[in-house]
């Protein structure tokens, strides 16, 4: 049963993202937060048990990650909608979610888990910090001064360990031999006859 729970776990935040969306939209930030935070420690949590009680499983190498990225997204869309934030950081996100959600369903099958490293849990920490200071800002409607630069400067740190985290990961990938290293090398070579 135990080896199910992690699953369910990720499953719970995936239900919990149009409750976070709304929450936001209604204006009601607080709530946002608290959900925000529940789903966030139920990641932790599914983390520990998927881990330490050998419950990780091929479903929950997607699952997991798919419930990280998507609420960690749909949050900061919800953010850019209520003018929050910029616009170009939900893009860098985007970009890099997706290419970890493809790394993710590539190594889907394969007898290889990627665990989280030190700059990866910051990045996350990081950002997780940086929705918490957007939400509490427009809470009490703080719209300019030093606690909108420091937010800003929380997204800026954010997004450059964000970025480093994902050249790590795939430089890990390559080296261990998880990426063909081969089809790297080769040479595409056009028959200019034979070229239409």
């Amino acid at each position: 049963m135990l080896k199910h729970v992690p699953n369910i776990l990720s499953i719970c935040r995936i239900l919990l993202i149009p409750v976070i969306v709304a929450s936001v939209y209604l204006n009601n930030y607080i709530l946002a937060l608290i959900i925000f935070t529940i789903s966030s420690l139920t990641d932790i949590v599914d983390g520990y048990i998927a881990r330490n009680f050998d419950a990780i499983t091929n479903v929950g190498k997607l699952l997991d990650p798919l419930a990280d990225k998507l609420t960690q997204l749909s949050m900061i869309a919800s953010l850019v909608w209520a003018d929050a934030i910029s616009g170009w950081i939900f893009a860098i996100l985007l970009i890099k979610e997706l290419i970890m959600i493809s790394g993710a369903s590539f190594l889907y099958g394969k007898s290889v888990v990627v665990y989280s490293r030190w700059y990866g849990k910051l990045s996350t920490v990081l950002i997780y910090i940086s929705i918490v200071s957007s939400l509490l800002c427009r809470q009490f409607n703080i719209t300019s001064g030093i606690f909108i630069t420091i937010s800003n400067s929380l997204y800026v740190i954010a997004l450059v360990t964000t970025v480093f985290a994902l050249f790590m990961y795939c430089k890990a990938l390559y080296n261990k031999g998880f990426i063909d290293k081969s089809d790297l090398n080769k040479e595409v070579i056009i028959d200019r006859k034979n070229k239409k």
